[in-house]
């Protein structure tokens, strides 16, 4: 039988885990075992950028596409930012648990259970809105929040606006709650209340045609808006979206989700990943041909076979080499997808170009760019907690299995974990409070702790959140993720995600990336720093920085100074090419199920066409945002097109949309 090549553009999230599962996945039926990469069969692998994966594969920046770990002084023993993606949400197994199924499920299975720690939010966030410093538990009818909101909104927290919204299709006592009835929703939801009269829209509407800024205006007015697109943090949250994925992105009823990282930075999965491939393809005999600095230029379907073009990061706009290949993965964003597409758009080729078919056009566009923008800094002390006038809460105490597990060596009374681990007041839910924390247990089991109990109770239980504090200001979120080094004997730096902002806010960052005396010298569309890796953040940017920190944690009449030097600022511009999203949404006006279904292998919109060409990513899926989505829109593509079997079992949890 004639060896196989099969080729894959893009070694971020989705492409590593192609690449993994081709080599390490079980076929479904003797059938389908041919479609299985085996010996002397070949694997490509490209890399517009060069990711610094290993030892043997050194690169500029640190692993995974949109997600990328900033150690102090590039030094991975030291303590580490986000710049890009940052967690995930835990999975407890069960065929009824909430959280990312498939990302849980590769971090078990690379043997980095041991590496994953809790990251949690601030049950009391601090915020600064209007130029007003309040936390989330000060805002009252006697203290609202600075909005003249309709019904007295200000006297709620912000996101009080997402529930009212929501409640014209989704409650707590109705509407879906699970994954495949959501992909039900989407496609059939609608407003099934009365409204008022001078409602735009009306019971029975299709949510799926409403764009959600729409009916948020519609419902809360403009300040009502307002409050709540300032006050959530992430504009990239209230924008023009499809109404029906909004309420499931942004719904409040959901149980608690535990959020988790690893305490090498989120990159480290992609490199145990990375690893696993090079070892998967060694131990199969598939030659692996990993090849970074290189891009998809063009691609086309000819005579039964997939032909592309490669362009090296050099020359990223011309041809270098013509290929074949028996099947494609497209592991890139919609904005790297349009680049391909324009290679063949405008010229006379042989063959089918699926990409630029009107009806795969149309189904591109279904995902919507969101530009976002973080800058990190490093600090040789945590003043933000030991100077600052209002200093951010982030001590925390939750109840979760892992809790009830520890207690339980501690020989903690086995009727008490059995009385906790059946209260919906206690299990998974966040306290600010220790002496509420306290009160609460002993409410639940009926009795009073000893000293000794309590201590073992709030030490197992106590989490150190990572905030956001919360802004109108152009750094929208601050986010603390203190001293977090590997190394423990590493030297003492404290981090700060300065500014975490989408949307309108990246151009305010934009314009201050090369200083006050410099000017442009190369165009956006070919600045491909999101490829290279942190930037250093020049003088003004930093002062900037400082001048909006100080007023969030010191007050609205506060001096920059007040924030003191950094020792290290830099920044991810994520608006910049190739991915030109941190992020993406889908647009209104879409079966977004339909999308899903078709857009993964885009010559099923293609009458008479049958391409082996796929586009995979988070673009595209049920989980955008997140790595997730990435890892379940290529799963998918493997069970549906090549007789894998699925890595988990997906009778509860589709990994896209069912039509």
């Amino acid at each position: 039988m004639t060896a196989k090549t099969y080729s894959i553009f893009g070694a971020g999230a989705a492409g590593l885990y192609t690449a993994w599962r081709l080599l390490t996945g079980e076929a479904k039926d003797a059938a389908s075992r041919s479609r299985l990469l085996k010996k002397g069969d070949t694997l490509e692998l490209f890399d517009w950028g060069q990711y610094d994966f290993s030892r043997r594969h050194p690169g500029t920046r640190a692993a995974g596409a949109r997600v990328c770990t900033w150690h102090y002084q590039d030094d991975p023993k030291n303590s580490y930012l986000e710049l890009g993606g940052m967690r995930y949400s835990a999975w407890d197994g069960t065929a009824q648990g909430q959280g990312h199924r498939l990302v849980t499920t590769v971090i078990a299975q690379l043997g980095l259970d041991k590496d994953s720690v809790p990251f949690n939010e601030s049950t009391n966030p601090l915020f600064y809105l209007r130029a007003k410093n309040m936390f989330l538990n000060d805002i009252s009818s006697s203290n609202p929040a600075p909005y003249n909101v309709d019904q007295y909104g200000a006297s709620a927290q912000p996101d009080n606006g997402f529930s009212i919204v929501e409640n014209l299709a989704v409650t707590s006592d109705s509407g879906p709650q699970t994954r495949r009835q959501w992909c039900e929703f989407f496609q059939s939801g609608r407003i099934n209340v009365e409204v008022s009269d001078s409602s735009v829209f009306k019971k029975g509407d299709l949510l799926k045609d409403i764009g959600y800024w729409n009916l948020m205006f519609d419902q809360l007015g403009g300040e009502g808006f307002t409050y709540t697109a300032d006050g959530n943090g992430y504009t990239s949250n209230v924008i023009n979206w499809n109404t029906a994925v909004a309420m499931n992105a942004n719904n409040e009823f959901t149980p608690g989700n535990e959020y988790k990282t690893l305490t090498h930075g989120y990159s480290s999965m992609f490199n145990a990943l990375f690893d696993a491939v090079e070892a998967a393809a060694k131990s199969r005999g598939v030659k692996l041909a990993y090849q970074p600095n290189t891009r998809l230029h063009s691609i086309l379907h000819i005579d039964g076979k997939v032909h592309y073009t490669l362009a090296t990061r050099a020359q990223p706009n011309k041809a270098s080499a013509s290929c074949t290949t028996d099947a494609a993965w497209m592991a890139m964003p919609p904005a790297a997808l349009d680049l391909v597409a324009q290679a063949t758009r405008y010229i006379e080729h042989a063959g089918v170009d699926v990409l630029n078919h009107e009806k795969v056009q149309l189904f591109l566009q279904a995902a919507v760019l969101q530009p976002s923008y973080k800058v990190g800094m490093f600090f040789d002390e945590p003043w933000w907690l030991t100077q600052a006038s209002y200093a951010p809460q982030l001590t925390g105490y939750e109840i979760t299995e892992d809790v009830l597990r520890a207690l339980a060596k501690q020989r903690f009374p086995a009727a008490w974990l059995k009385d906790i681990r059946k209260s919906k007041a206690l299990l998974e839910q966040p306290f600010a409070s220790a002496a509420a924390f306290v009160q609460a247990v002993q409410l639940c089991i009926e009795e009073r702790l000893s000293v000794v109990q309590e201590q073992q109770l709030l030490q197992a239980a106590e989490r150190n959140t990572i905030g956001p504090s919360v802004t109108d200001l152009p750094i929208r979120q601050v986010v603390y993720f203190g001293h977090n080094a590997p190394d423990a004997k590493s030297k003492k730096v404290y981090g700060l995600l300065a500014s975490y902002d989408d949307e309108t806010f990246t151009s305010f960052w934009h314009e201050l990336e090369i200083g006050v005396d410099g000017q442009r010298k190369i165009p956006d569309s070919a600045n491909l720093q999101t490829l290279v890796g942190p930037r250093k953040a020049p003088p003004v940017m930093v002062k900037m920085l400082r001048k909006q920190l100080a007023s969030v944690h010191f007050g609205p009449q506060a001096d920059y100074s007040a924030v003191p030097e950094p020792l290290e600022t830099a920044y991810m511009d994520w608006s910049l090419p190739p991915f030109n999203a941190g992020y993406h949404a889908w647009a209104a006006h879409y079966n977004v199920c339909e999308v899903q279904q078709k857009i993964r292998k885009p010559s099923q919109l293609v009458d008479g066409a049958d391409a082996n060409i796929f586009i995979v990513g988070e673009a595209f899926s049920n989980d955008q945002a997140w790595v997730e989505g990435a890892y379940c829109t290529a799963e998918s593509v493997l069970n549906d097109f090549f007789g894998i079997k699925p890595i988990i079992d997906d009778a509860d949890y589709p990994f896209i949309c069912p039509c």
